[in-house]
């Protein structure tokens, strides 16, 4: 079946270790459009853009892409709780007239508390997105066109307008995610695609389920998405030593600290990323060819497909099957895992062009076996 697979642009930094390692890469704007680049010729359909205070600016790096950048669409944080709904819809409407029409829209609350008070805003878990349905409120009638007046307990506008559209009407798709009830509501009322972390199928399959019914009763339908890393490799052993490897340099106290850290976070989300492995090095493998060593230390998404070519597809099949439509993937480091990914597994999805030349020889030098066969 045929799926969206989008890439991850990793702008609060890159490295071929997870931890502390000498092998760390800056997230430098010259880096970040590289692998926009590579992402695009390949043909992924989407890239993610993340947010946060290590990441840098999520819409001065979408603008860097517009001009290196020919297809792909580029799905760019929307922030609810840090900014105002008239200034979000003047900023998606330039943006997705800069891209041609390309922008996706990830709206994104927020699940740390400390990080947001550092940004100026003080909500509880409920505020936020009490907050976030005035905005999203507010945001969309500004991006149909209309003049608006708002007075709710988080936002406030008068005589608010959006004077230049955006290419996508009424608005560009929203994207967001997020377990708790609060976030499902959220979900049901205002956003096109929920996109979940990648628990295990039968978990993915009673969200989507409540999503969906919860979007029913408002009248709505919404589609779906998992985020995942993935550690593609052509035989399955290679996968697994990948992995092993990705966290060969973590300490005990490296981990201790990462889970202490989002211990504190309210986030429903990240417990049941932290919940899937509760910290252990013996708890990783979480369902078939699920692996958690990545939230180990990485808050969000944390869990990795491990396996050959057709393992890791016939698990994005599974999820396929529940109603999932878009994949939102990545790989340390990911530049080098966007191409592999696509070499390796774009040849078994439907709708993708595989990247490679099969039962070529392509050395590019003297002795290549096509030059000598003449």
């Amino acid at each position: 079946m045929a799926y969206d697979v989008f890439w991850f642009l990793p702008t609060s930094g890159d490295t071929r270790y997870l931890g502390t390692s000498d092998f760390g890469r800056a997230p430098t704007n010259a880096y970040i459009r590289q692998i926009a680049e590579t992402a695009d010729r390949l043909g992924y359909d989407g890239l993610l853009i993340p947010t946060g205070a290590s990441c840098t600016d999520p819409w001065v790096t979408a603008a860097s892409l517009v001009t290196v950048t020919r297809r792909i669409r580029l799905l760019v944080a929307l922030r609810t709780s840090i900014t105002g709904p008239t200034l979000g819809a003047r900023q998606a409407a330039a943006l997705d007239e800069a891209l041609g029409g390309r922008l996706l829209l990830n709206v994104v609350v927020g699940g740390d508390a400390t990080e947001l008070a550092a940004d100026g805003a003080f909500y509880d878990h409920a505020e936020r997105y009490a907050a976030a349905d005035e905005y999203l409120t507010v945001w969309k009638r500004l991006m149909a066109g209309e003049t608006v007046d708002f007075e709710g307990r988080h936002v406030r506008v008068a005589g608010a307008r959006n004077f230049h559209p955006a290419v996508q009407t009424p608005w560009p798709p929203l994207y967001f995610g997020g377990s708790s009830a609060a976030a499902h509501d959220l979900a049901a009322r205002h956003v096109d695609a929920y996109l979940t972390w990648g628990e295990p199928p039968e978990a993915v399959a009673e969200k989507i389920a409540d999503v969906r019914a919860r979007a029913a009763r408002q009248g709505r339908s919404v589609r779906f998405g998992v985020r995942l890393h993935v550690i593609v490799r052509e035989t399955e052993d290679e996968a697994w030593a990948e992995a092993d490897r990705l966290i060969s340099r973590l300490t005990d106290d490296d981990i201790a600290r990462a889970q202490a850290n989002y211990a504190r976070m309210d986030s429903v989300g990240q417990a049941r990323m932290a919940a899937l492995h509760g910290g252990r090095r013996d708890r990783l493998v979480v369902a078939p060819n699920l692996w958690a060593g990545v939230g180990l230390v990485r808050g969000g998404a944390g869990t990795a497909l491990v396996g050959s070519p057709e393992q890791v597809v016939a698990r994005l099949e599974e999820y396929a099957a529940l109603g999932v439509d878009t994949f939102v993937l990545s790989g340390y480091p990911h530049l080098e895992e966007a191409i592999r990914f696509a070499e390796l597994a774009f040849p078994l999805i439907a709708g993708k062009a595989p990247v490679t030349l099969r039962d070529t020889a392509q050395t590019g030098g003297a002795f290549d076996i096509r030059a000598t066969a003449r």
